[in-house]
């Protein structure tokens, strides 16, 4: 989300509705209707899939209350699908508030350490309370973490890294993210709880793209 797009306050109740999920909706689920359940993008964005695969991004941000409840569904959900269906995730930054959290996920993705840390992001700051919004509070909780601080600040400052976060901020601006959490399809569609009407919805509204693009494609 852009602040002149939408503020912090519509995101937030946007974010609430996209996280209450009425059974009779998904009971009734039919397949999806563009500009209503989900947006075409006027250009394509880029995807990182290999040949042959069909890319999700999730976009999300550590600190957003209904990216942390949406979590354990979405990890569930990344389990099962096809081999042909390559996920990956996308932190997003609507300001520079955002860039320390998106660096931490950058950062702990190049050092291998997403299995093991990036659930444990959302539980500190969303049940132990932490405020991992500034870069020294970053350090300091993945050193507790067993990380080496030195080797952590050394990556999380590097080209590498830092790169990842202005691609990660571009691919945002390309699915015209509104707000999180949301999910892109193939580099062509777009949709998030609010146009799904909750996020276990998106996630069928996903997986009726997914097979959309695969029928193109035999």
């Amino acid at each position: 989300m852009t602040p002149t797009r939408r503020n912090f306050g519509q995101q937030a109740m946007a974010g609430l509705i996209a996280l209450q999920a009425p059974a009779i909706a998904l009971a009734q689920f039919k397949k999806p209707v563009a500009g209503t359940d989900y947006q075409v993008l006027d250009a394509r964005a880029p995807v990182e899939a290999p040949p042959g695969k069909i890319e999700v991004v999730e976009f999300f941000w550590y600190s957003c209350t209904h990216c942390n409840a949406f979590e354990p569904m979405l990890a569930d959900w990344v389990k099962k699908l096809p081999k042909d269906v390559a996920f990956r995730r996308a932190p997003v930054a609507f300001n520079d508030s955002f860039v320390p959290q998106q660096k931490l996920f950058y950062t702990l993705e190049s050092l291998g350490l997403l299995d093991k840390l990036h659930a444990k992001v959302f539980a500190a700051i969303h049940v132990e309370k932490l405020n991992l919004s500034k870069a020294e509070a970053i350090v300091e909780w993945v050193g507790k973490n067993g990380v080496d601080k030195a080797k952590f600040v050394k990556e999380y400052n590097s080209f590498g890294v830092v790169t990842k976060a202005q691609k990660g901020s571009q691919l945002q601006s390309a699915y015209k993210v509104e707000g999180v959490p949301a999910l892109g399809v193939g580099g062509q569609f777009y949709t998030d709880g609010t146009m799904a009407r909750s996020m276990d919805r998106a996630l069928l509204v996903v997986e009726s793209l997914v097979d959309d693009v695969r029928g193109r494609r035999t």
